[in-house]
């Protein structure tokens, strides 16, 4: 059940006010951006699954806007996207939507406002939050439970398809401007952490421990692992664990240097240890989704949908199947059958592609056969190819798009419907 109501009734359980505000990244280094409700990150919000909520969108902006709810399996009239059918928010304006959060675990809400060539707005911007759907049983077991928020700032066109940013926060800090993470050995952390940004992917480590992957984009593995480094293109989550068992003052951050020194990274400290927090190079490990698949055997699919990544002509950057969006042919999905997506990625640049309203589970990964990874982004490796199985279970147009803002705007968006 959900639905757009416009007007005033009985308070809100959630309001969101989009505005333009001054954020201090640390002193001295303020930004100009656009955030909910004041603040960036946005509020932490935690729902309970199943527990119809209203959310009240209030835009004081000069411009529409909408607010996606990433990872959510909602109506597409409550989702946040306006190909689907979700009325913007006008400026000057505000507007109601109800629906029932499912399912649990890590997710975001975040503007789906084109941006184009302006980098001020979408995802560019301080607007994006961590929201927490909690299951109905069975709380997980740690200690201390810690969002991680990864954005940049102060974006500029770097080379033709290519954005660059002067500062780096998590959290809404540079790195030391910022409360640290205090934590007593022995503690098991659990890291829910969301890499906000608009374009990039970004590498993390803490040095002297290892993370204990145990969801993806929200939700359960299979198998979880423990890894040095953990590695988010955009949009990505990450539920890692954390035994804290080496005590000192520490740097949580990005590996390459340069981000780093521009501000990406948050001090974890333990009780009574004090001092200059610490870096140290961790080990080279590539970041590998089958480490945490499956032993089943391979599943058939009931339809096979080919979809070809492709530069695109008449000024648009990207296409699929050689049309750009929004000339895209729409990818039509039969309730209640598995589809296998195929993705060729024929371009010289990897593609986070994202899906709205559904899961879907990575069965192949390059050369690599899989089970069991439940995603909702997945990185498509440029001259590579990615296949995934999506069960068609939530009607309704839903779309598909590179999650980075960039190859979104220009062209690298198709809507799915179902016949």
């Amino acid at each position: 059940m959900a639905g757009p109501v416009a007007g005033e009734g009985a308070p809100a359980d959630i309001t969101l006010r989009v505005s333009e505000i001054q954020a201090e990244l640390a002193p001295g280094r303020p930004v100009q951006t656009l955030a909910y409700n004041g603040q960036i990150p946005g509020p932490l919000l935690r729902m309970q699954e199943g527990r119809m909520v209203t959310v009240e969108v209030i835009n004081e902006t000069a411009r529409p806007e909408l607010v996606h709810w990433h990872g959510f399996h909602i109506p597409p009239e409550a989702d946040g996207a306006h190909e689907e059918g979700t009325p913007m928010v006008q400026a000057r304006d505000r507007r109601r939507y109800t629906f029932i959060p499912a399912p649990s675990g890590t997710r975001w809400y975040h503007t789906h406002a084109m941006a184009g060539h302006n980098l001020t707005i979408g995802t560019y911007s301080g607007q994006f939050g961590m929201a927490v759907v909690e299951p109905r049983a069975g709380p997980g077991r740690y200690d201390l439970d810690v969002p991680i928020l990864l954005h940049e700032w102060e974006p500029f066109f770097a080379a033709e398809m290519d954005i660059g940013y002067r500062l780096f926060s998590i959290n809404g800090k540079l790195l030391g401007a910022g409360e640290p993470i205090r934590v007593r050995r022995g503690q098991h952390v659990l890291f829910r952490i969301l890499n906000a940004s608009a374009t990039m992917t970004h590498r993390l480590a803490l040095p002297r421990h290892r993370f204990h992957v145990i969801a993806l984009d929200g939700n359960p593995v299979p198998a979880p692992r423990s890894v040095p480094v953990l590695e988010l293109a955009p949009g990505e989550r990450i539920d890692a664990i954390v035994e804290m068992s080496g005590p000192g003052v520490w740097i949580l951050g990005e590996i390459d240097r340069k981000q780093r020194l521009a501000g990406a990274g948050i001090v974890v400290e333990y009780a009574g240890v004090k001092g200059r927090a610490q870096w140290i190079e961790p080990e080279n490990a590539a970041w590998d989704l089958a480490r945490f698949a499956s032993k089943d055997g391979a599943v058939l699919a009931d339809v096979r949908i080919p979809l070809a990544i492709e530069p695109g002509k008449k000024g648009n950057l990207w296409a699929i199947n050689g049309k750009s969006f929004p000339e895209t042919d729409p990818i039509m999905l039969r309730n209640g059958a598995r589809h296998r997506l195929v993705f060729e990625n024929r371009g010289q640049m990897d593609h986070p592609v994202h899906v709205h309203r559904h899961n879907f589970e990575i069965t192949r990964y390059a050369e690599t056969p899989m089970r069991g990874v439940v995603k909702d982004v997945v990185v498509v490796p440029a001259g590579r190819a990615v296949e995934v199985d999506l069960v068609a279970a939530n009607p309704g147009p839903s779309l598909l798009h590179c999650n980075q803002q960039f190859h979104m705007d220009f062209g690298f968006m198709a809507v799915m419907r179902y016949a």
